[in-house]
């Protein structure tokens, strides 16, 4: 008897001392502001402490993505934590889908025995689990928004207390997750302010460009016009050269004003996107029939002078037909400016960018029934590092002074046409992006 009173209190002990250890490093984030660099590394934090409380080998802590309907393995300690990070799992599968899904914590005793175990992730990973301890993870209101789970307890079987134990660091968890999102609302609602008054100011700065750009036009029309009437009074061959001369700077002036003016309204429209994003209106897709070489030839028109500064080469090229298909022409556009503009400073001079676009009507979709498009560069290639986080809230960028913002743009603009991305890569070689689109045909 006396022997259980001392393992419970030494239990005890060691439950209020994670619960100390969270609580202080809880306390000194909302200090300092819960932003979403500190809410990383306290996470990182939290899990190890809760590991080393239970005396367990490794562990996560998994976050619901209820867009995809998937656990995410978003902070992973152990000796394969790279691999797993970032990892996505079906919210109904494995032993912590089955957490996730009741609300019901789980110790598992031996996995070998569990049929709903995932054993893929230790296949893909080389790592022997067996035994484990699986709480879920809830918000202020007792949402399911997540999940901790501790694996290979040193020491023999994980039991009551290791349950509790981190129960109770799951509820701190959830706590700090929920603080970080309501101080990120607030930020978020501050920016938005400001991005109203920024994006007013930027209307109000475009209108006498765009003004100034009609008006040219227009006086330039004129001169064209007067000049010729006086067609009569030069000579047949002066003539000749005179409009031979003017042709080179009479192509490049309508293309200059068509872009001021194409430019203009993509910067408008993009300010008040990023204005009702950050507002959190983000709206929906609006489908209509697009030739997607239309949109890309906009693009490559509008990043040309930048491509002739470095020395790179734009082009299009298409594969067959190309078939109008419904699409969201802004978002297309937003997506294919944002790779273009990324590789043309990552293109040495005398390489070249190209979109390629192609369509499979045989099929189903992904494999079938697609839209293709590439973006293809002649560039440095992609580091693994920065391969690693590509399209993710982590995203990192080489260029200095960027913020990895634009494949993250990228990405969601694919998620809202169902579509899938990936890239592939080679040091000095350069890189590809692929975008696959499911091929909706106005007619369908």
């Amino acid at each position: 008897m006396g022997d259980e009173m001392a393992r419970e209190l030494e239990e005890r002990n060691r439950q209020l001392n994670a619960v100390f250890r969270i609580t202080s490093a809880l306390y000194s984030a909302a200090k300092s502001g819960m932003t979403s660099a500190r809410l990383d590394e306290l996470m990182q934090e939290v899990l190890r402490i809760a590991l080393d409380v239970v005396n367990a080998d490794a562990g996560t802590l998994y976050l619901y993505n209820p867009d995809r309907d998937t656990l995410i393995f978003r902070y992973v300690i152990g000796e394969k934590a790279n691999e797993l990070i970032g990892m996505e799992i079906p919210a109904n599968k494995g032993i912590v889908g089955k957490v996730f899904q009741t609300g019901q914590a789980k110790i598992t005793e031996d996995v070998t025995t569990e049929l709903s175990h995932l054993q893929e992730v230790d296949r893909r990973t080389g790592y022997r689990t067996r035994n484990m301890v699986t709480v879920p993870l809830r918000d202020i209101e007792g949402k399911p928004i997540g999940a901790l789970q501790a694996l290979n307890k040193r020491d023999g079987d994980f039991d009551e207390f290791d349950m509790e134990t981190l129960s109770i660091v799951a509820t701190l968890a959830g706590t700090a997750i929920e603080t970080a999102r309501i101080q990120e609302e607030r930020r978020l609602a501050i920016i938005a302010r400001l991005l109203g008054n920024i994006s007013h100011d930027i209307k109000n700065m475009l209108t006498p460009i765009l003004t100034t750009a009609q008006t040219l036009a227009l006086i330039y029309q004129s001169c064209k016009t007067e000049l010729e009437q006086l067609r009569s009074q030069f000579p047949k061959e002066a003539w000749q050269r005179l409009n031979e001369a003017l042709q080179g700077f009479d192509e490049f002036f309508n293309e200059a004003i068509q872009m001021i003016e194409e430019s203009s309204a993509q910067i408008q429209e993009r300010m008040k996107e990023i204005s009702d994003a950050v507002k959190g209106v983000i709206s929906e897709p609006r489908f209509e029939p697009t030739n997607v070489n239309e949109v890309a030839e906009k693009v490559l028109r509008a990043l040309k002078p930048v491509a002739l500064r470095q020395g790179v080469d734009l082009r299009l090229e298409s594969r067959g037909e190309i078939p109008t298909v419904l699409l969201d022409p802004k978002r297309i556009y937003n997506a294919l400016y944002n790779l273009v503009n990324n590789a043309i400073p990552e293109t040495p001079p005398g390489g070249s960018v190209v979109i390629r676009t192609y369509a499979r009507f045989e099929g189903e979709f992904p494999e079938g029934k697609y839209l293709g498009i590439e973006v293809s560069d002649t560039g440095r290639g992609i580091p693994e590092e920065v391969l690693r986080w590509m399209f993710t809230d982590r995203a990192i960028s080489t260029k200095p002074g960027g913020t990895g913002l634009g494949t993250r743009i990228v990405k969601n603009v694919v998620d809202a046409h169902g579509g899938k991305i990936w890239v592939e890569s080679e040091l000095g070689k350069g890189s590809t992006f692929f975008i696959r689109l499911p091929l909706r045909l106005p007619q369908d």
